[in-house]
Formats: structure tokens, C-alpha cells, sequence
């Protein structure tokens, strides 16, 4: 193969993993580094399981994280169709040359009859495997068979004896003996190709280079290998990846958090942060920094140095990278980010200037976006505020407080700058000195105060700021509300 051509090929059955979207990362990398082709292809054959909005789920999980495909169902591309459920016509024919050529046979046996072959191995304690019982029937006992209605699959006839094995490009060499994996379905009696087989045909049509998938698939690999060299194709480099466990070191799932990327965005990770995260599962930068772009990271990239061992997807450095990201990334772009986060306020109670301001100002420390939703409600509700019931007792009602803010209203408040920061942060310094000096009053008691007017809350962002954000009329209104009567 002259070029390099790697796929992702997720089943449309939910919605895109993570492991999954990891598995598309390293294919996306490795067709970058090396300028080859990184195509989609949709596997759709389970007709039952499958759904077109898990479909649109895999492309917008994949778009959003940046993994832009070159062919793939809605591009296109010289290999076509890319979706598996739209190329019956094309498997039934390489199933029947296998036939002809003696690498498959049909097959009769009925569902119960397979079944307690499996129950038998199990009672025997052996690995089970197909027995052979229609590998050598006559075509007699075939037509018969047939007169009776009874539809075949077809088996690839494994070779009793010997081994089959290949370098895998991540876990080095690997082997096992043909006499374990006993002969398997290629097409069902219903006319649908197995995935072992399916997966051969289209891999083997779109000249695809390299298989880079999880470690799961291994003893599938060795099936794959026999009916590419069955039917005399180039067999394609393979590489598996370890699997991704939970912190417990058991299986990833639900319980442990988000699984599936449309869920992370969901609760607030950015892409971003995401897709740099997930490349760090099974692969190191060899410069040691870990925050890198895909597109540096392609750079990095080289598929021999990933590592064969299991990766446990740790939510807690996920949660660090991600407020990493939220920390550097440019205010506008972040907002736009924040805003569905802020769904249940006005924003149009701010300008532009004012929302991103307020970003500024509040994201140092989030760790997702939407821990924004609860950290801002202040800057919202105009001349109202909610205070919490603690603040009230505990500030507000202190008889100090009631003089500071008594004062501000009084002798302070008309005259500060709303609209100049520098001014205004000069302006509460002098509050604080003037409490200090006249009234003995702490400067920290002096600013719980008027920010517990103000915001409700005794910390937060930068207050300076937050009354800037504010302005004079909705300031002095929660003030006056905040002195007792």
C-alpha cells in the first residue's frame, strides 16, 4: 500500500464513547503525523441496535473534537458507501468465492443444535469452539438439508493444525495455534455478514493500511488475518491499544461518571481539554509537557512508543486539565463557551463588555463550565439580590457592618467611579482606612460587609470589579435593602 490509510468505525448502537473516541484520537494522530488518509466509516449492520441520532451523535462528538475526517458517509471519498448498512450487495459475492476456493463451507446446524454443543464444553470444562459437524457434508445431505428448508450460514474452514500470529505495532508479537479458534460465521443465515468478516471486505475495498483498535479485538485479529489470506490480499499493519479503566481498575462506566463525549461536554469539560487528556491515555509527550494542541501533538506522535499496558482514566487530572484550559483560553471564545451554562439568567441584563468582564473575574476557579451557573447569580436580578441566610446573621446584621454601610450610603456612595476600576479601588481603600482609623473597624470586617450587601455571599470575585459590573443604582439599591430599618 503506497500510502497510509487508517478508519475509525464506530457501531451507530449509542452513543460515542470515550474509549472509542481515544481509539479515533491515536488513528487521526498517526494519519497526521505520517500524511496519509483518516477515514469514518459508519457499522450498521446490527440493524436492530442501530439509530440514526447515534449516527449524528458519532459526528458531532467527532467534529467537536477536532477530528475532522477525510472520507467518511457524509464527505464521500473513492471507496464508498462508508456506511456498512449500504454494501449487503458486496459481501455475499467474496462469501461465495471463499466457498468455491474451499476456504468456507455452508453450515445447517440450528441454533439448539449449537447451543448444547456450547453447554457440553462447558460441562467439560473446555474452551468451547464450533465442532466441524458440517465441514465435510456431501452435497447430497446439502440438498437435503435445503429440500428441508433449512437456510445455512457459512464457516471459514480454519486450518486444524499449525499458528497464526503478526507484530502488532503496540504489543510486539503475537501468537496462538490455529487448533483453539476452531472454524466461525462469516455470513448468517439471513444473508448479513458477520463483523470478523464484514470488516475484512471493507478494510480490505478501502485499502486501508493500518487497524490501530483496543486490545479487545486481538482474537479477532487472528480470524481477520486467515481471510485476508484467504482471498490473497495485503494484510494490513494492526496495532491494539490497552484498554481504559476506571480508577477501581475496573471496567469504565456509568457509575464511575461521564462515558460518552457528548455527556462530558454536557457537564462542562471543553474539548479542548478533553481531547488532550484522553491522547495522555496510553501516550507520553516527549518533552514532558502535557498540554498540547492536536496539532502538536500529531507532531509527537509515534505509534511504537504507545504504551501495551492498560490506562486508567483519572477524573480528578481531567478536572485539573480542564480548568487549566478554562484559565487560558481568550475571554470571548470562553464566553460563548459559558453561555449555556447561563441559561436560567437574563444576559441581556449585561452588555458584552459587562459578560465577559464578568468571566474574567470568576473563572480562575472553576474546574468545569458549569460550575459557572452557581458562582455568578449576583450579577443578576438588577437592584435585588438573594442573601444567604448565614450572611444575614452572621454579617449583615453585626452592628459594624450596619455603619459601614450605613456611611456608604450616607457620605461615599454618589461620589464613586463605577466606570473606572482604578478609581474605584482607591476609592474602597479609603473606606477601609477611614473604618480603621475612626472606628476600629478591621479592613476584611469593613469589606465583608459591603460585599455581603452587594453580592449576598462573603467571598467571590474581585469586588472592585463586581460593583463595576453592577453600577450605581443597582450597588446603592442592595445596600439600602441590607440596612435594618
Amino acid at each position: 500500500m503506497d500510502k497510509i490509510r487508517v478508519r475509525i468505525a464506530p457501531s451507530p448502537s449509542g452513543n460515542l464513547h470515550i474509549g472509542t473516541a481515544r481509539t479515533a484520537l491515536f488513528n487521526y494522530l498517526f494519519a497526521k503525523k505520517n500524511n496519509g488518509a483518516f477515514i469514518l466509516r459508519i457499522e450498521d449492520t446490527d440493524l436492530e441496535r442501530s439509530n440514526e441520532a447515534y449516527t449524528q451523535n458519532i459526528y458531532d462528538s467527532l467534529k467537536a473534537l477536532g477530528l475532522n475526517w477525510d472520507e467518511g458517509p457524509d464527505v464521500g471519498g473513492d471507496y464508498g458507501p462508508y456506511q456498512q448498512s449500504q454494501r449487503f450487495d458486496i459481501y455475499p459475492k467474496y462469501a461465495q468465492k471463499l466457498v468455491e476456493e474451499g476456504y468456507a463451507y455452508e453450515c445447517f446446524c440450528t441454533q439448539e443444535e449449537l447451543d448444547k454443543e456450547k453447554e457440553e464444553s462447558i460441562k467439560n470444562k473446555q474452551p468451547h469452539k464450533y465442532s466441524g459437524k458440517c465441514r465435510n457434508l456431501s452435497e447430497e445431505e446439502k440438498n437435503e438439508l435445503k429440500a428441508k428448508g433449512i437456510k445455512p450460514s457459512i464457516r471459514f474452514k480454519v486450518p486444524q493444525n499449525g499458528e497464526i500470529g503478526f507484530n502488532d505495532l503496540v504489543k510486539g508479537e503475537l501468537k496462538v495455534n490455529l487448533d483453539t479458534i476452531g472454524d466461525f460465521v462469516i455470513m448468517k443465515s439471513n444473508g448479513t455478514p458477520t463483523y470478523n468478516f464484514a470488516v475484512v471486505i471493507d478494510d480490505m475495498e478501502m485499502k486501508i493500511s493500518h487497524v490501530i483498535r483496543g486490545e479487545d479485538h486481538i482474537s479477532n485479529t487472528y480470524k481477520q488475518i486467515l481471510i485476508y489470506e484467504a482471498l490473497k490480499a495485503e494484510v494490513p499493519k494492526f496495532g491494539h491499544l490497552g484498554m481504559i479503566l476506571a480508577p477501581d481498575r475496573s471496567k469504565l462506566s456509568k457509575r464511575h461518571g461521564a462515558t460518552a463525549v457528548s455527556e462530558f461536554v454536557e457537564k462542562g469539560y471543553l474539548t479542548d481539554a478533553l481531547i488532550n487528556f484522553v491522547a495522555l491515555l496510553g501516550w507520553s509527550p516527549s518533552d514532558g509537557n502535557e498540554i498540547k494542541n492536536v496539532d502538536e501533538i500529531a507532531q509527537d506522535f509515534r505509534i511504537n512508543e504507545v504504551s501495551s499496558s492498560n490506562s486508567i482514566f483519572e477524573y480528578d487530572k481531567l478536572n485539573w486539565m480542564n480548568g487549566q484550559y478554562i484559565k487560558k483560553m481568550e475571554i470571548p471564545k470562553l464566553v460563548e463557551k459559558i453561555k449555556p451554562f447561563l441559561s436560567k439568567y437574563d444576559l441581556s441584563e449585561l452588555s458584552q463588555k459587562q459578560l465577559e468582564r464578568m468571566i474574567e473575574i470568576t473563572r480562575e476557579p472553576l474546574t468545569l463550565l458549569s460550575d459557572i451557573t452557581d458562582e455568578v447569580n449576583y450579577f443578576f436580578g438588577g437592584k435585588n439580590v438573594e442573601i444567604e441566610e448565614n450572611v444575614k446573621n452572621d454579617v449583615l446584621n453585626l452592628e459594624v457592618s450596619q455603619k459601614v454601610l450605613k456611611d456608604i450610603i450616607d457620605n461615599r456612595i454618589d461620589s464613586w467611579h463605577f466606570d473606572d476600576e482604578e478609581k474605584l479601588h482607591d476609592e474602597l481603600a479609603d473606606l477601609r482606612t477611614y473604618f480603621k482609623e475612626n472606628e476600629g473597624i478591621k479592613p476584611k470586617q469593613t469589606m465583608w460587609a459591603l460585599r455581603a450587601a452587594v453580592t449576598g455571599k462573603t467571598h467571590g470575585a474581585d469586588l472592585v470589579a463586581i460593583l463595576g459590573i453592577l453600577g450605581h443604582d443597582n450597588v446603592k439599591s442592595r445596600i439600602e435593602k441590607a440596612i435594618l430599618s
